[in-house]
């Protein structure tokens, strides 16, 4: 049974992809040719986190290949995006496969985008007694927000709860969907109505509490123009209020369980790192933990305290133990990359 202080981290996998792809130089390419820089930007983020927060349960949700049922509602619906560009689209395979490496669930459906794979999980898991993270830039997202829903800005480690919402946009998370309606969204071609920006959109909703507010006293709208833009637009502005809507009823069959933090798979990760040529990482990350699955010596990864008590039985046991560890090349001065510490030939701890 979760327990209130449990928190599910979700990615949401599809901004990141593009983040990463657009803040790291081209020029970042395999030794056979192969781009990297969104594979690279997408490691280092899922590093950061996993290190950072230690996460006991996380995801990563991906937008499904071809359209989504807000296509057919609008069928310029994202129209004035650019096809994803080559040198993007080859490099999704890896990112899905380093997900896979890294141990961490990931979460697709048919027609439905990542924002909405989301929403379902994050309002099961609330239900189920879970505080819910949401790694994501989507201004979309800011809906879901609650007093057990957070928006990560992992950048600056910072969590956007529902007073930081207003702060940023106006209004509070509950009307998020309905400033989209009224003032549209460019990245997404939500039209929303002409003229009316967020500023306007903001205090209208301020003042008359939500679009059905508004549109029931129009005449008290005050100028001319803005209420002959309402009047025209209504049927636009409630369809783009429909588009913004976060739906929360994706069929995915998916458990709290489903979406423990279990550990990287050692062998599967290191030989992707190697193939994409990030040593620098590999290096960084050292032997890195293994899933004890029999194949070689279990590596066990330390995030916090109570995770060496293991390593502290097995030396009282054996009376010694060995330490591996790796610094920047910066002599007494540098800075710990990782430390591997084992008393015996059977189990290895890594931090």
């Amino acid at each position: 049974m979760a327990k209130k202080t449990d928190r599910l981290f979700i990615i949401d996998g599809s901004y990141l992809i593009y983040r990463s792809f657009h803040a790291i130089p081209s020029t970042f390419t395999s030794s056979t040719g192969l781009p990297t820089n969104a594979v690279y930007g997408f490691t280092q983020t899922l590093r950061k986190i996993l290190k950072q927060y230690s996460p006991e349960y996380i995801a990563v949700a991906f937008d499904s290949r071809g359209p989504s049922f807000r296509h057919e509602r609008f069928s310029e619906y994202k129209s004035e995006r650019p096809p994803m560009p080559d040198d993007l689209s080859v490099q999704i395979p890896y990112i899905k496969r380093l997900v896979r490496a890294f141990g961490i669930p990931a979460l697709e459906v048919g027609s439905f985008e990542a924002d909405d794979i989301i929403a379902t999980v994050d309002r099961r898991m609330e239900e189920a007694g879970v505080r819910v993270v949401l790694v994501t830039g989507d201004k979309d997202m800011c809906q879901l927000v609650d007093s057990d829903t957070v928006l990560l800005d992992y950048n600056a480690d910072r969590e956007l709860g529902p007073r930081e919402v207003e702060e940023k946009f106006g209004v509070g998370p509950g009307l998020i969907r309905d400033l989209l309606g009224l003032a549209g969204d460019a990245s997404d071609n939500i039209p929303g109505v002409p003229g009316i920006g967020p500023k306007t959109a903001a205090r209208l909703l301020a003042e008359f509490g939500s679009i059905e507010g508004i549109y029931a006293n129009l005449d008290r709208v005050k100028g001319k123009k803005l209420r002959e833009k309402l009047e025209e637009f209504k049927d636009q502005a409630m369809l783009s209020r429909e588009l913004a809507t976060l739906h929360m009823d994706v069929p995915l069959d998916v458990t709290l369980e489903d979406l423990k933090e279990t550990g990287p798979d050692s062998e599967e990760l290191s030989a992707l790192l190697k193939e994409l040529g990030f040593n620098r990482i590999l290096s960084e990350m050292g032997p890195g933990p293994s899933k004890g699955d029999g194949s070689g010596p279990e590596t066990v990864l330390v995030t916090k305290a109570e995770d060496l008590s293991g390593l502290a039985g097995e030396v009282r046991k054996a009376g010694r133990f060995s330490l591996a560890i790796s610094t920047t090349p910066a002599g007494v001065g540098g800075r710990l990359l990782w430390a591997a510490a084992a008393a015996g030939p059977g189990r290895a701890y890594f931090m």
